[in-house]
């Protein structure tokens, strides 16, 4: 019996929620009295035998094949290593890629789902563990008592602590079933921000910003948080900012530490997709902005002059310290 975490790379890199991933698999392995197996797919620039850090004791790179993301194909290739390796529990992050995978790894692996985790199992017998539900308002427990499961982790949910030592690195291979079925013509991505659903910080805005030229100042107080930023639907559908910064109920769903607002009202459909945030400041110069009854701290002003104080202030800050 075992644990297999499955660990994405970006570009042949690993990311801060890989080694989330990781560490939750390892101490999943622990509770159940098991060991913790890693998997990685595809070319790696990173060096896979830095998971033993995070309590990984063994990983298994399979790359022949594999030159794509291709949901059915890795989830057929990662179903079939877990049985080879006797794993019982498969942990996912819940990226982008990771939401597609789950799915697609649970029919394959005949695996009960366990999708929106936030924390480490609850109890082992039986297996049970707490979800996000109703949009980040509210949690549950969920137990099962299926032979095998497929956990889909959200990002920052545990902290990340870093040990020491490295893990075995050893090739495998997989038939992937339908790894020719889904041919990838081309990949256009962001450059140079922050992902989302990964940022530790994330500051956004609404059309209190009053237009996109007004940009600058949330880019630059962004950049001193060293945060990502975001934005309300309605500035995603103006044009404003491209629609992979709207986040909310229709858009991406965040939990970083922390949560700027700034000029935006904050309806419902835009707290079902921050509220998970652990510290959310609004900024708005509407006392009666639904926002600030959401908010952890709160400042009643025009954002013109608040933020660019805001940020001169942060900088002095840092520079001091």
């Amino acid at each position: 019996m075992s644990v297999l975490v499955y660990l994405e790379s970006w570009e042949g890199k690993f990311k801060k929620n890989t080694w989330e991933a990781a560490l939750y698999a390892s101490k999943t392995a622990e509770a159940l009295g098991s060991e913790a197996i890693g998997l990685c797919i595809g070319n790696l620039e990173d060096s896979a035998a830095e998971a033993g850090k995070y309590g990984i004791n063994k990983v298994l790179h399979l790359n022949s094949g594999f030159e794509s993301f291709d949901a059915n194909a890795y989830g057929n290739a990662i179903a079939e290593i877990a049985a080879a390796n006797g794993a019982e529990t498969i942990v996912i992050s819940a990226t982008f890629n990771g939401k597609a995978l789950a799915s697609a790894l649970a029919i394959a692996s005949d695996s009960a789902l366990l999708s929106n985790v936030v924390s480490l199992p609850e109890s082992t017998s039986p297996f049970t563990v707490k979800r996000g539900v109703f949009s980040g308002k509210g949690f549950n427990l969920l137990s099962t008592d299926a032979a095998k499961r497929v956990v889909l982790f959200v990002p920052n949910s545990i902290p990340v602590i870093e040990g020491s030592g490295e893990a075995s690195v050893e090739s495998a291979s997989a038939s992937g079933g339908d790894a020719t079925r889904v041919q990838v013509q081309s990949v256009d991505r962001v450059k140079g921000k922050i992902p989302l659903p990964e940022a530790e910080r994330v500051v956004s805005a609404g059309r209190g910003l009053k237009g996109p030229e007004n940009w600058g100042m949330i880019e630059e107080l962004a950049e001193v948080l060293d945060a990502g930023t975001a934005c309300s639907k309605p500035v995603s559908d103006m044009g404003w900012r491209p629609h992979s910064e709207h986040v909310g109920q229709t858009g991406i769903a965040i939990k970083p530490n922390l949560y700027v607002a700034i000029g935006i009202s904050g309806a419902i459909q835009h707290l079902a997709g921050v509220s998970a945030s652990k510290t959310i400041v609004a900024i708005n110069k509407d006392p009666e902005a639904p926002f600030f009854k959401a908010a952890d701290y709160g400042i009643v002003g025009d954002a013109f002059e608040v933020v660019p104080k805001l940020t001169e202030e942060i900088k002095k800050f840092k520079a001091s310290n």
